[in-house]
């Protein structure tokens, strides 16, 4: 495996780096000193999904080259909500919602980040934001916008059609005055984000020159995107979230098992540590390497998120369900109520609703009727056919396409 020097070198030639304001004095910096960082996480859900995840990669592999990560929890940017990439305003959380998803985010971050002495800094924007003085901000602080300038920036031009709330478009401002205060406080030189994080980061290193005289970076990283553009860690089921009760384990592991064959060597590249050399011998033609390479990348991520016990446990069962064997121990699974039986047996479409493998009784049938349904490895076409109470009390496995499977029990 190749050796670095610099973490700047590694996350470019991982196919990390996808802007930066300046490359070169960015490299400089990371090779001749500790240099504080941050990356922002709002917490708009009580749990971090796949889209954080290539976050906190770039977070690890900073750390492990000596430099001191701070993880800014949005505790009052996210009582405004971001609105880029969406085309309607965020729904609006409480402080208590927000600071239970905070407390949730942190626990799982510290799987991948050490904030052990010192080594690393959780720091929550509420402390400064949510008692601002509104006049006092805006002559500090506004007065170095341009509304012209703002407007022509990527994440705002997505919702001019649709209608752009104030609220919202003061958020800029916002993420600016992060980097501006966490540069005073900690001495932070650096931001990073996603891709779509570009027009903030600029604000920020912006404000901190024109307040401060201050010479600070940015740097944004490749988004975990499909081939099309469309971003991954979405199921039918919605985000594939890094919370075993969210998502379980071998729902995560078949998440990247499952992802097409043309994002394989990419995923692997971005989110794991897998050698580059081996990555880039992988046999795009032949289907037996490339279902080598998604095991691979599938038990890789679950033993970092999850554990190598996780990993072990869903790599098994995936495996005996492939060959056809019957160990259907660490399958995704739901347990029924005999309130939704009528007559001792449930329906098989409504037995679909109910583990979650369709959204409706109209998905239901339009998947049973072509023959993409089995129930315990029998094809139904039926739409009328029934489960038993003594089925579901041995566990009914059900099988939607070729790839997923779930029991269901009593």
């Amino acid at each position: 495996m190749k050796h670095y020097d610099n973490v700047f070198d590694l996350l470019k030639d991982r196919g990390l780096v996808a802007q930066a304001t300046d490359e070169e004095a960015i490299r400089e910096l990371l090779g001749k000193e500790k240099v504080t960082f941050y990356v922002g996480f709002d917490p708009t859900a009580d749990s971090l999904h796949v889209g954080h995840f290539l976050q906190l990669i770039v977070m690890r592999h900073l750390q492990e080259f000596g430099h001191r990560p701070i993880a800014l929890l949005g505790g009052g940017t996210t009582m405004v909500g971001d609105p880029t990439g969406k085309t309607d305003m965020r729904k609006m959380l409480t402080q208590e919602e927000i600071q239970h998803n905070a407390d949730r985010f942190k626990e799982q971050m510290s799987k991948f980040v050490d904030f052990s002495d010192g080594k690393a800094l959780m720091v929550n924007n509420g402390d400064w934001l949510l008692n601002l003085n509104y006049l006092s901000f805006l002559r500090e602080i506004g007065v170095h916008f341009s509304v012209n300038k703002m407007l022509t920036a990527e994440c705002f031009k997505t919702r001019l059609e649709k209608g752009l709330s104030f609220i919202e478009f003061n958020y800029m401002l916002m993420q600016s005055y992060d980097f501006l205060k966490l540069a005073r406080e900690y001495n932070c030189k650096m931001e990073f984000g996603g891709n779509d994080q570009w027009s903030n980061i600029i604000g920020g290193v912006e404000l901190n020159r024109r307040c401060d005289k201050r010479e600070v970076y940015g740097m944004t990283f490749t988004l975990l995107t499909t081939r099309e553009g469309k971003k991954m860690g979405k199921t039918e089921k919605g985000a594939v979230w890094l919370d075993p009760e969210k998502t379980s384990p071998y729902e995560f592991f078949q998440y990247w098992r499952n992802i097409d064959d043309a994002e394989v060597q990419n995923c692997l590249r971005l989110l794991t540590d897998v050698d580059l050399d081996y990555i880039d011998s992988i046999d795009t033609t032949s289907g037996s390497a490339i279902n080598v390479a998604k095991e691979k990348l599938a038990y890789e991520l679950t033993s970092l998120v999850h554990s190598k016990e996780e990993a072990d446990k869903a790599l098994n069962t995936a495996r005996a369900l492939f060959s056809g064997a019957a160990d259907t121990e660490h399958m995704p699974s739901t347990t029924l109520e005999e309130s939704q039986l009528t007559d001792g047996k449930i329906g098989l479409l409504s037995l679909l609703v109910a583990t979650g493998l369709a959204s409706s009784n109209g998905e239901a049938r339009r998947l049973v009727l072509p023959g993409s349904v089995s129930v315990n490895g029998e094809k139904v076409t039926d739409p009328t056919f029934a489960v038993t109470a003594e089925m579901l009390k041995k566990g009914v496995v059900l099988k939607k396409g070729k790839k997923v499977y779930h029991k269901a029990t009593l």
